[in-house]
């Protein structure tokens, strides 16, 4: 009896002390709750559509991306507002359509842009807005905006930066002589190590400081991995091989794309460590998606396409949200969103307005992720130069122009964009391409300089047929 006695004396022990740690928690989370949400945006840099397990990736594991589905919501229909990395990133700071600045007309920003473009310091961003609103902003990984001196985060609404300024950098060599430096703010440094690793080590630094004060933030992850050049946290002599030549075509296989993805969950979850053991968790919005669709060795099943193109393997992209107690765990939308709505949806969540005279083309789709409101049809406008590419997305349909080439495909039924229903489809087909004219009226006219394909054939051996112009003729 007194071994019995003892029994039930731990286990009520157990239980009791269970008990009062839940209620405990309960308490936390009730008054975490009460504050303005935390945000941290994490954003991949051409991360295929199924190159993680959430979506599909069944080669190699990405178990920490995969908890953030698990425990929030997975949009299954998430578009990119470009097919390439600067002009989704103006769309998805300013919250509307990239083409209405001359920066998005970049596509992307790269060595040929001039100095005098990039995001005007002048034009709210979400950054901004929250920083007005009282929120501490900070960027860390990939900026992809406009140079020094005339732009830059801390230009934009970021307290504080640390990263690369332009679309890539290697993942190794990046001190204060390398051709893709790092800089702290304004300052180029030199820091040893594995680019993923680094980015999220300053990350987890930020989340350290936030911690320690009662002030709501945003932090703004932009990783620059699984971008190219191709090297994995083992790849070193590929970076020496390479010599500052990142976009190197003879490198790169699928087992390195595998460990480059894998070391970009592995620090995701140092992320969501991090927020756990500060206790951040309950009070902050977590956001996982790409800017783009993915590059030649990104898994994009089951859709046709690649980054650079209209098809939809060059725009659908993973988009994960996790708010504990507030986004339902586990749930799956089928919601069609784009880049431009988490600028919106971000502010509405923490009680903060874009700006009147910047009226967002994004959606607020708070109530999607936060209370079950019921799906309903979206209309998104896409066009890319290269190519003369122009699409238009209502509802499930999809006017397509590439090369010269016209299409309406169901997207819903036929993903992979096989099935070409202009003429079954006619008044379809011309009411869409229709509204597409009146919509491209409304934006800037496209850049005069050229625009050549970035992947043609003699890079890519699938992208037979296509050429670019020689130097000097006109751009297709």
């Amino acid at each position: 009896m007194a071994s019995e006695s003892r029994v039930l004396t731990r286990r009520r022990f157990v239980q009791t002390t269970a008990g009062a740690a839940s209620l405990a928690g309960l308490a936390h989370g009730a008054r975490a709750q009460a504050g303005r949400p935390n945000i941290v945006y994490i954003m991949a840099d051409d991360l295929g559509y199924a190159d993680v397990g959430a979506y599909g990736q069944r080669d190699y594991a990405t178990p920490n991306i995969d908890r953030l589905a698990i425990e929030g919501m997975k949009l299954t229909q998430a578009y990119a507002n470009s097919a390439v990395c600067s002009a989704t990133r103006t769309a998805l700071i300013t919250g509307r359509y990239q083409y209405r600045l001359a920066v998005g007309l970049e596509e992307p920003i790269n060595e040929s842009t001039p100095k005098d473009i990039g995001l005007p310091p002048a034009h709210p961003t979400l950054p901004s807005l929250l920083r007005a609103a009282g929120y501490a902003t900070t960027l860390v990984g990939k900026w992809h905006l406009g140079s020094l001196p005339m732009f830059s985060p801390l230009k934009s609404g970021y307290e504080h930066f640390f990263g690369i300024w332009g679309g890539a950098a290697d993942y190794f060599d990046h001190g204060p002589n390398s051709s893709t430096p790092l800089f702290e703010e304004e300052v180029k440094v030199e820091r040893h190590g594995y680019m993923t690793n680094l980015l999220g080590d300053r990350a987890v630094q930020a989340l350290e400081g936030f911690a320690k004060t009662r002030q709501p933030f945003l932090l703004s992850l932009h990783f620059t991995a699984p971008h190219w050049p191709w090297e994995g946290p083992n790849d070193e002599a590929e970076s020496k091989r390479i010599a500052g030549n990142i976009r190197h075509h003879d490198g790169g296989a699928q087992k390195t794309y595998a460990a480059m993805v894998q070391s970009l969950d592995a620090n995701v979850g140092r992320v969501l460590q991090a927020l756990d053991v500060h206790g951040l968790r309950d009070n902050t919005i977590v956001v996982f998606t790409s800017d783009n669709g993915g590059e030649r060795f990104s898994m994009i099943w089951p859709f046709s396409g690649m980054k650079t193109e209209l098809l939809e393997g060059g725009l659908r992209i993973p988009a994960i949200v996790r708010w504990p107690g507030r986004v339902p765990a586990g749930s799956v939308s089928d919601q069609a969103m784009i880049s431009m709505d988490w600028m919106p949806t971000l502010l509405a969540a923490a009680g903060a307005s874009p700006d009147p005279a910047h009226p967002p083309d994004g959606e607020n789709l708070l109530a999607t992720l936060t209370a079950g409101a019921a799906s309903h049809p979206r209309k998104f406008h896409w066009r890319y130069k290269a190519g003369a590419q122009r699409a238009l997305r209502e509802g499930d349909m999809k006017y397509l122009r590439l090369a010269g080439n016209e299409f309406l495909f169901n997207v819903v039924d036929d993903p992979r964009e096989r099935a070409n229903l202009r003429e079954r489809r006619k008044d379809v087909f011309e009411r869409l391409k229709a509204d597409w004219e009146a919509w491209n009226a409304t934006m800037l006219a496209e850049r005069p300089r050229p625009s050549p394909y970035t992947y043609p054939g003699d890079l890519l051996a699938d992208h037979y047929g296509v050429v670019n112009p020689p130097p000097g003729g006109a751009a297709r």
